[in-house]
């Protein structure tokens, strides 16, 4: 039996089958993008919930895993070299799973960086730029009388949809019709843009259909479907 007693963040989330990838999570863009993956890949995991109510991420369980107070984090048991291996950042978790597994990032190398430029997009743009537009839209940010931050974000938030949904324009997915790492990575973000931000209206979303029509599609998927509420909230 696989002891992973050595990692203390078992001893606050204590592993039910230590032999599965271990996931802490909660269901927000960043987090689903990992739960859709594994759902995706059909890897045996065990999800746990880690509650910003109580401050979970700030713990000093937590904290052992991911420094930087953010989930998604896994801990895989049967990692590199039969080694039990911890990671934390979500782009960096799917690049992972995508390798482990064989699937969602093509072995030709020059799909497979294209593929990982696609999840940089995200990493680095739609994720920060949507969240801040979050932010300043639905939570205390809305409540600021100068409206200049939140039009900052909103042009930029609707420059990046259209960046996206001109790649879209042709395309079923945005690496053709093999879907990938980087549709499960940008797809979550948009649809909290439209729902739990309820910011569609704010960016035109009608103006970008390919976008809408792979979110559509994407969120049809049974793996997206369920993965979308992984971990399961108290």
């Amino acid at each position: 039996m696989i002891d992973l007693s050595a990692f203390p963040i078992t001893q606050k989330w204590p592993a039910t089958h230590p032999d599965r990838l271990q996931l802490y999570s909660l269901p927000t863009p960043n987090g689903v993008k990992v739960s859709i993956m594994l759902e995706e890949t059909g890897l045996p995991y065990e999800a746990h919930l880690v509650s910003f109510e109580t401050n979970d991420q700030m713990s000093p369980a937590f904290l052992s895993l991911n420094p930087n107070n953010k989930i998604p984090a896994i801990l895989d048991p049967q990692g590199p070299g039969e080694r039990p291996l911890a990671l934390f950042e979500s782009g960096a978790i799917l690049l992972y799973l995508a390798e482990k597994t064989g699937k969602f990032l093509s072995a030709d190398p020059a799909e497979r960086y294209e593929t990982i430029q696609w999840l940089m997009f995200q990493m680095g743009g739609i994720g920060p730029m949507f969240g801040q537009l979050g932010f300043f839209h639905k939570f205390a940010g809305k409540d600021y009388e100068d409206k200049r931050p939140r039009d900052r974000y909103v042009a930029e938030s609707k420059r990046l949809l259209a960046v996206l949904n001109q790649r879209l324009a042709d395309r079923e997915w945005i690496m053709g019709e093999r879907y990938t790492i980087a549709d499960i990575a940008v797809f979550p973000w948009v649809r909290n843009l439209i729902g739990f931000y309820g910011a569609g209206e704010l960016v035109g979303v009608s103006e970008f259909p390919h976008v809408l029509r792979a979110l559509d599609a994407f969120v049809a998927r049974p793996a997206v479907a369920t993965g979308l509420g992984i971990p399961a909230r108290s």
